[in-house]
């Protein structure tokens, strides 16, 4: 019960109220003027910016995610190695917000430790507005997409049983033959899954965009900010839950996505 009073207070009445207010007016009178919004030219631009973003780091961060799951995996279970790297996985996926751009604003900003340091001591100046933009944005959120991987993925690479690999062995296979043919099928399902959930979350990621460049509405989030706060064009406050109407049919999708995955790399890693 409890668990219900939770989902209904945090989940289904906020998006209950985004749905509704999205075919309203101001006033309070139905109209799909919010929602002929989303065929605008920037916020097409946006929605396709944040799909490049969210598609990148969720394929980087699970490539770079899975190497080091598999290598954790490896190492003894009670030993330190494990133990350091899941409980600093499990405090990086969470290091987002102004924190983590305040702690790249810091270090690669024009006036950054590392821009700084290298124009006093070599003389070479270093071009960083990149890090506003949407490669900058690539590298920040990698930040804490990779923990996010190692965290959601190394329970499957755990499930590998040893027999499976010296059967293989017994058999004759190589190495190679065994993660084509027995642990590459077996964990796709749950890469794939893991992939999704770092495409979503990506998606939604507001704070960190924000504090790195509040001034521009080049993804969906930061769209929906500026939509909701703008001290310029007033009374926009029902397309910005338009937009976020749109979000969450996207992630609706990618979330039945994951669930599916998940059931099929449950039936043999679970």
């Amino acid at each position: 019960m409890p668990f219900f009073a939770f989902v209904a207070v945090f989940l289904i009445v906020p998006t209950a109220v985004v749905v509704v207010q999205a075919f309203l007016t101001d006033a309070g009178a139905p109209t799909l003027d919010n929602v002929r919004e989303l065929g605008n030219r920037d916020i097409r631009q946006a929605l396709a910016n944040s799909v490049i973003l969210s598609g990148v780091t969720a394929l980087v961060g699970a490539a770079c995610g899975a190497v080091v799951a598999y290598a954790v995996s490896t190492a003894r279970p009670e030993g330190l190695l494990r133990r350091v790297v899941s409980a600093a996985s499990g405090v990086l996926a969470q290091f987002g917000g102004v924190m983590l751009a305040f702690a790249w604003i810091a270090t690669l900003s024009l006036s950054g430790l590392v821009p700084v340091f290298l124009r006093d001591h070599f003389g070479v100046s270093v071009d960083t507005s990149w890090l506003y933009n949407l490669s900058g944005f690539v590298l920040v959120y990698l930040y804490f997409q990779i923990p996010l991987m190692v965290i959601v993925f190394l329970p499957s690479v755990d499930g590998l049983r040893p027999q499976w690999r010296e059967a293989t062995e017994s058999l004759g296979g190589t190495t190679w033959q065994y993660w084509r043919n027995v642990a590459g099928p077996l964990l796709a399902p749950a890469f794939l899954s893991s992939a999704l959930l770092l495409f979503a979350n990506a998606l939604s990621a507001y704070a960190t965009a924000a504090a790195l460049n509040a001034q521009s509405t080049f993804i969906l989030p930061l769209q929906i900010g500026n939509a909701i706060g703008s001290e310029v064009v007033l009374g926009r406050q029902n397309v910005a839950k338009a937009l976020a109407l749109e979000m969450v049919v996207i992630v609706a999708i990618v979330m039945i996505g994951y669930t599916w995955l998940q059931r099929r790399a449950e039936r043999w890693l679970g």
